[in-house]
């Protein structure tokens, strides 16, 4: 699939953004992430890994949009009430989302 990131062209395929991100350790999630294989990474690593380009150059827009194209599942950082005191199962749960009906 072809797409534009940071003004420049780029070809991408899910084969190759699952082989660029194979040994890639996931970083600390503070926004928007995708789900590439079993992990999840942000969405500004991915695109600094599959473009090797800054991450100042692109925004997570634009990666979010390339990356659903190619059918990975991309989120937003979902927002949790502390006031509620969610135990930590119920955090990593609401983290996860909802599953998508069958």
């Amino acid at each position: 699939m072809r797409c534009v990131i940071a003004r420049f062209p780029f070809d991408l395929t899910r084969s190759g953004v699952l082989a660029s991100m194979k040994d890639v350790k996931p970083e600390l999630i503070t926004g928007e992430s995708v789900i590439i294989g079993r992990r999840r990474y942000p969405v500004k690593q991915v695109g600094e890994v599959i473009t090797r380009q800054d991450r100042r150059d692109f925004t997570a827009g634009e990666v979010t949009r390339a990356m659903t194209r190619l059918g990975f599942t991309c989120r937003a950082l979902p927002e949790t009430s502390p006031a509620r005191g969610l135990t930590r199962l119920e955090e990593a749960s609401a983290q996860l989302g909802t599953p998508a009906p069958s």
